[in-house]
């Protein structure tokens, strides 16, 4: 018996645990980024863009 029985075998297909650590930083530090530039504030920082709205459009009474 050569090899021991592993009932959980890594994942081959499964993202590589050095990028994903490396991209969860580079998200979080952009965070802190904002944040540090926004201090003081009463609204936190968003890591993403909101969407853009529709400008308001007069409806004609009829």
């Amino acid at each position: 018996m050569s090899e021991k029985f592993n009932p959980a075998p890594p994942d081959k297909h499964a993202a590589n645990p050095k990028q994903a650590a490396k991209a969860d930083k580079e998200q979080s530090d952009a965070l802190d980024m904002g944040l540090e530039g926004s201090f003081p504030a009463s609204d936190p920082a968003s890591s993403a863009q909101p969407a853009k709205s529709e400008p308001h459009r007069n409806r004609s009474s009829g």
